[in-house]
């Protein structure tokens, strides 16, 4: 059903074995070709300068000296760009893989929200009140080539608006152990009332259907004046009754069912009169559908929600109520940090040669700490806040990075290229930007 929840798609995740052996082979090809092209480079730098040291004049001899001693400081430093250049790919790999299960464990989460609501609804149709009348109608048929014009007469259906509607409901929730569904349990009790506004009719039906999309229906009653009215065909909830011009009547039905977390009572298109309907939804997180509700009363596990109509209303959509899930906020913001982690990890870097001398060692130790805190918050954002999980995670980082200074002055440079390289960047990214425009 969630076929789609399986991560962030075109990234690679260490756990495809494929994507690993395509990158690295990709990975060993290049290198290859960066090493032929700086072995070339130098080699023909070196020719350059023996030839030109040799038969040029001075000036030029000393111009070529000089790229080629820059050129050999640049070597020097491939080491360190180097390792840098394996951090960032090994931390890339890294950080897609987490992010493509964080976003995973998110579309699960809310997937399982999904789970305890979805389902088809309950729904009440309002009932009708049918009569037939003859209508005179033109129709043509053909006589020995000659179309023929004649009156014909036919039964077409007309329906009665209702005059009055009065509606109880109770609903209690519960939840199915198989799916972890919520379940509705509706305790249904209606009175219509019928004034016959018309002149010549007097035979008319009252149809009402019960509720769609239930699993157990019980104890389905239509009663007129206190008397129950039978079903004559199965599947037929149209009841023949007699009313005369001018008079009134009164229906009943009621029922228990039990089906999807949420009901709604659909007016048919009917202009709704005298209307009140009244839910009382004895669980948490009640809330409407459809149309605001007249008067709202609050408990301590209930809600009590009622519709009042007093004139003719056409209501469009239908009314009713469902359980409100509480929202799952702040998705995607650790994946978006995580693929943003190898740049803050550069600027970090960047930030701290400008600051005090870094061996191969010192690169290695830092770009461990940083992995290892990003690992940790992963994991830890879980379980608590991501931005409670990281201010807890950054006095550890900061006494970690102390040691790379070799004395007082360095490590406090150290610190502050911290600050400015690693915690403000991630905690910038890990406020949501609806909470930063909330709050200007």
């Amino acid at each position: 059903m969630y076929s789609s929840f399986q991560g962030i798609p075109n990234l690679p995740d260490l756990t495809h074995p494929n994507e690993l052996i395509n990158f690295g082979s990709n990975i060993v090809q290049f290198s290859w070709k960066l090493a032929l092209l700086v072995l070339a480079f130098g080699l023909v730098m070196a020719m350059i300068t023996w030839s030109n040291s040799r038969q040029a004049e001075p000036s030029v001899a000393a111009i070529l000296q000089g790229e080629l001693e820059r050129y050999v400081l640049v070597i020097q430093k491939l080491p360190h760009l180097g390792l840098i250049l394996v951090i960032l790919v090994g931390g890339f790999f890294l950080c897609s893989t987490l992010a493509n299960r964080y976003h995973h464990w998110e579309q699960q989460k809310v997937a399982q929200v999904v789970t305890t609501v979805s389902g088809e609804r309950l729904e009440q149709a309002a009932p009708q009140v049918r009569y037939q009348l003859e209508e005179t109608y033109t129709r043509y048929r053909w006589v020995d080539n000659q179309q023929i014009e004649e009156e014909a007469t036919r039964k077409v259906d007309r329906f009665l608006a209702i005059a009055g509607s009065q509606i109880q409901l109770r609903i209690d929730q519960a939840t199915d152990p198989a799916t972890r569904q919520w379940l509705y349990s509706v305790d249904f009790e209606a009175e219509y009332q019928v004034i016959n506004r018309l002149s010549d009719i007097q035979q008319f039906f009252f149809e009402v259907r019960p509720p769609f999309g239930y699993k157990i229906l019980q104890n389905f009653q239509v009663e007129k004046e206190e008397k129950p009215l039978v079903s004559v065909n199965p599947g037929d909830y149209g009841f023949p009754f007699r009313l005369a011009p001018g008079e009134t009547t009164r229906f009943r039905v009621t029922y228990q069912a039990q089906g999807a977390p949420r009901w709604v009572y659909e007016p048919m298109g009917q202009l709704l009169s005298n209307f009140r309907l009244t839910v009382n939804a004895n669980f948490p997180n009640a809330d409407f559908s459809g149309a605001l509700p007249t008067v709202t009363q609050e408990g301590e596990r209930q809600r009590e929600l009622t519709w009042i109509f007093e004139g003719n209303v056409s209501v469009r959509n239908p009314l009713g109520v469902f359980t409100a899930t509480d929202p799952v906020t702040n998705t995607g913001i650790l994946p978006r940090l995580l693929l943003l982690a190898p740049a803050i990890f550069l600027w970090w870097i960047l930030l701290l040669n400008l600051s005090l001398p870094l061996s191969l060692r010192d690169i290695a130790i830092a770009a461990s700490i940083f992995f290892a805190c990003l690992l940790t918050l992963t994991y830890s954002s879980r379980l608590i806040d991501a931005k409670l999980a990281f201010a807890l995670i950054c006095p550890i980082l900061i006494v970690l990075v102390w040691g790379l200074g070799k004395h007082r002055q360095a490590s406090l440079a150290a610190i502050i290229c911290t600050i400015a390289g690693v915690a403000l960047p991630i905690f910038g990214l890990l406020i949501p930007y609806r909470d930063r425009k909330s709050t200007r």
